[in-house]
């Protein structure tokens, strides 16, 4: 079986499966990603109070972490959240919205990864590279370097962390140890629709609480995310039915269509 066929075999497991995604993320992207999510044949639920998330996370495949809209009580949830994962060996993503734009924001970046240990870490180039030095400055949440610049910081977090780290850009980056793979799918169009970051963060989760290997997992959700743009910018007019038929392309890409547009290295 070839790579590409593994990771399509990959993304039938969420549909058979229908993992249940735990998203702790904000407020501008919750409907979005939730659809997107169910689009995939994954359950998503999105639970924020103190009072409940240890016990939501119990019964949940994956947490996704997000701090795109930060308040403390949201943060103090995350971090409880983030502990009952750990201690129940249940995968966590984090993404790092904003990384570098304020001190509070990467105060509380300093807090997440000293309170517990996630699968994987999902940022643009910015992003990732604001977690090792605050020097690299972002753009409200986009990116102002490129995934090639951000390779160095991911190795970095990943003997550090343990993390898997996925570089999001015009050339996605998955880096863990000595595997390297990037992805050139995608369409720039989906630049300028809200969230899609976000989005494949949420994927990452539905892929990863499959219960199957986290690297393979990330580079399947990271595809399924690159080909879904791609292909809905195809028969898009702009942003506003990009975001529609990427949602439609999510739920109904078939094998050939995601063997066929695959783009992807190994290293």
């Amino acid at each position: 079986m070839n790579i590409n066929e593994s990771l399509w075999k990959l993304r039938e497991k969420v549909r058979d499966t229908s993992p249940l995604v735990h998203n702790i993320t904000n407020y501008v992207v919750m409907n979005t990603t939730a659809n997107a999510l169910l689009a995939i044949g994954a359950s998503p639920v999105m639970a924020h109070a103190e009072a409940e998330v240890q016990d939501m996370v119990q019964i949940a495949s994956s947490l996704v972490i997000n701090i795109g809209t930060l308040s403390p009580d949201w943060v103090n949830a995350m971090k409880l959240a983030l502990k009952k994962a750990n201690q129940l060996n249940i995968p966590v993503v984090l993404d790092p919205v904003g990384a570098g734009a304020t001190p509070y924001r990467n105060q509380v970046l300093a807090e997440l990864l000293s309170a517990g240990k996630f699968s994987v870490i999902r940022g643009n180039a910015s992003e990732i590279m604001a977690l090792v030095t605050t020097g690299n400055k972002t753009k409200g949440v986009d990116s102002t370097a490129s995934s090639e610049n951000a390779e160095t910081a991911a190795k970095f977090l990943n003997k550090k962390y343990g993390s898997v780290i996925c570089i999001s850009g015009a050339i996605d980056y998955i880096i863990s140890k000595d595997k390297l793979v990037k992805i050139s799918n995608g369409h720039s169009l989906m630049s300028k629709v809200t969230g899609m970051g976000c989005t494949a963060t949420a994927l990452i989760g539905a892929f990863i609480g499959t219960g199957e290997d986290v690297f393979d997992s990330v580079v399947a959700a990271t595809a399924m995310m690159g080909i879904a743009g791609e292909l809905a910018a195809a028969v898009s007019k702009g942003p506003g039915s990009l975001q529609m038929n990427l949602l439609d392309k999510l739920h109904n890409m078939t094998k050939d269509e995601f063997i066929r547009t695959l783009r992807i290295e190994c290293q």
